[in-house]
């Protein structure tokens, strides 16, 4: 079982420019849990004691440097980033285990109550028609059992330079205060332009 703090992402990274602009993505409440709202929304959050921790270590500085001016892709849906690690780091390691919700992962979930019905006896397969992996499954701090998100992507191909990055960009929110820019990287480091995770994780509904 993994139980994630869940960001909410607007947009990743199209490719490395000079135009960053957050004040263009506009804003809009969202319903259930991830790193802010912005547009259409999808949700589910949790702030329960992490599995990963993600702590102030000392990280190797990355073979291709970030650009600081990225340019980004606004999804045409809210999508929603299960993140492991704990709600105080503002940078860290372990996104290798990190997934991303494309959709609501709430109105498709089962509540544990529900486990032995909705589950049990229907041979695994939810009424929303995803398949439970009793070794691999991911719940919300209400008790609301969810499908698994695919890995989170960590790498980005540049059309500019011609290459693949070994890190990803997203613009995340926690539809409070901080909006921002959390970076990934193919090894597994993450870290956010300012802020930390609970900062961007949706709290109404976790």
């Amino acid at each position: 079982m993994r139980v994630p703090l869940t960001l909410l992402t607007i947009a990743a990274t199209l490719q490395q420019s000079n135009s960053l602009s957050l004040s263009n993505v506009s804003q809009q409440g969202t319903r259930r849990a991830a790193l802010t709202t912005i547009q259409s929304a999808i949700a589910s959050a949790v702030l329960l004691t992490p599995k990963t921790a993600l702590a102030n270590e000392e990280q190797p500085q990355p073979a291709v440097q970030p650009s600081s001016t990225p340019k980004f892709q606004r999804y045409p849906q809210l999508r929603f980033i299960a993140a492991l690690g704990d709600p105080n780091a503002s940078s860290g390691t372990g996104a290798n285990t990190w997934g991303l919700w494309k959709d609501d992962p709430g109105p498709r979930g089962v509540y544990l109550r529900d486990y032995q019905e909705r589950l049990v006896k229907r041979g695994g397969v939810a009424p929303a028609g995803w398949t439970f992996q009793n070794n691999d499954w991911w719940l919300e701090e209400h008790g609301l059992i969810m499908y698994n998100p695919e890995p989170l992507p960590s790498k980005k191909y540049s059309k500019s330079m011609g290459q693949i990055l070994p890190y990803k960009r997203y613009v995340v929110t926690g539809d409070r205060e901080v909006t921002t820019v959390l970076t990934v990287f193919e090894d597994g480091r993450w870290e956010l332009q300012k802020g930390n995770l609970y900062d961007v994780t949706h709290l109404p509904c976790r």
